[in-house]
């Protein structure tokens, strides 16, 4: 069995000081960290206003920064050969690619906002799972803004996150191109220890969530099928929305309901709203569920939505419902997938005494049907973004 382990923030924070000088022949000025997240429930529904209720995860991105007097950006990884170096100016739209549209792209996206970004030297270091659905690029982005709000002086205030949170949506759908919707960052920077962050798109209302786990895990299985959210897929779905909202005259799916949405023409378009209005619906009593550590109503719910993303939204793929069977053949209290879809990862509650065996069902399935080998990594509530 694979389990991915989060490591101890100190010292992978040591470690990328010392490979910063070692690439850079100066240190690290800041150390920035953003975690990613797992989403409990609340898929697609933050572009079309809806409820979320994602949390933090203790895997992170960390990025080392130390100013530069030229006014230009040089951007590295630990993870990648890739490379970008350019203008501050040349780090917007139509500039960078790849990894470092999302990293460059919140110095555009910060300057743009009235922060005085100076040139800087950049090294990652990512321990988020790569195309997982658990959002590696929002916590590159997010640790990115933290660690460049830090050289600039700011605190990390409500206003200073609230300005994080805008440069980092700016940065991934006006540099790297891909259309989401604001969850991913939300939760980055603002996630909290052992709670679940409900966040509500049309009010921009967030509140803390804490969780009843005792004697649950909540165990993420990340597929290995690789999760794009600019390959178009998530582009469809989006405009799917749109084209459904338009017809029912209202702003965005928030405002519509079901019975309304069973009206429209388009049989696929029918479908993918009768997703959101159902899953916004969800978030709620999922989060009261947890709350109360109501097993029943997980399951029912956690349910409901796998197959409204499988049936009705079109997003999951036979590796994600595989591991959400099997999950709760082998013992989950519920489990559903989690993420944009196209691949990523599913989410289960597990009580304690079968996560051993959850993880080893599982792993048995894929063998057996010749998938790739899965990683599961544990879902610890953890806190948002900040620096070392």
């Amino acid at each position: 069995m694979s389990q991915l382990a989060p490591g101890r923030p100190d010292q992978i924070a040591a470690d990328l000081r010392a490979a910063f000088e070692r690439r850079y022949a100066a240190p690290a000025t800041v150390v920035g960290r953003a975690p990613g997240r797992v989403n409990l429930i609340g898929e697609h529904t933050d572009y079309n206003r809806g409820l979320v209720l994602p949390l933090a995860l203790p895997h992170a991105t960390y990025v080392a920064v130390a100013p530069r007097t030229d006014g230009r950006a040089r951007f590295a990884s630990l993870q990648d050969d890739a490379t970008w170096e350019g203008t501050l100016a040349e780090a917007g739209p139509g500039g960078p690619t790849g990894w470092a549209a999302y990293a460059a792209g919140v110095l555009w996206a910060l300057g743009e906002a009235g922060v005085e970004v100076p040139g800087v030297d950049v090294l990652v270091d990512g321990r988020v799972p790569l195309g997982a659905g658990l959002s590696s690029s929002a916590a590159l982005e997010c640790s990115v803004a933290v660690a460049m709000l830090a050289l600039a002086g700011r605190d990390l205030d409500d206003a200073t996150r609230r300005l994080a949170i805008d440069a980092c949506i700016r940065a991934e759908t006006e540099v790297a191109g891909a259309p989401t919707g604001g969850m991913d960052q939300t939760v980055a920077v603002l996630g909290e220890p052992g709670a679940a962050l409900l966040v509500d798109f049309d009010t921009d209302e967030t509140r803390p969530v804490p969780l009843a786990l005792d004697g649950l895990t909540l165990l993420v299985t990340d597929t290995r099928v690789s999760h794009e959210l600019t390959d178009g897929g998530y582009a469809a779905r989006r405009a799917d929305c749109e084209a459904a909202a338009a017809e029912l005259g209202v702003p965005s799916l928030r405002q519509a309901d079901l019975a309304a949405v069973e009206r429209i023409s388009d049989e696929r378009v029918r479908a993918r709203a009768r997703h959101v209005v159902t899953e916004t619906d969800r978030v709620l009593p999922v989060a009261e569920a947890l709350t109360r550590g109501d097993r029943d109503a997980v399951a029912e719910l956690f349910a409901a939505s796998h197959a409204s993303m499988r049936d009705d939204f079109e997003i999951s793929c036979d590796e994600l419902d595989a591991a959400v069977a099997v999950a709760v053949e082998a013992g989950a209290v519920g489990a559903r997938m989690t993420g944009g879809g196209f691949g990523g990862s599913s989410v289960a509650l597990v009580p304690d005494e079968r996560v051993e065996a959850v993880m080893r069902a599982i792993d048995t399935e894929f063998a057996l049907r010749g998938f790739a080998a899965p990683a599961h990594l544990v879902a610890v509530p953890s806190a948002g973004a900040g620096t070392l």
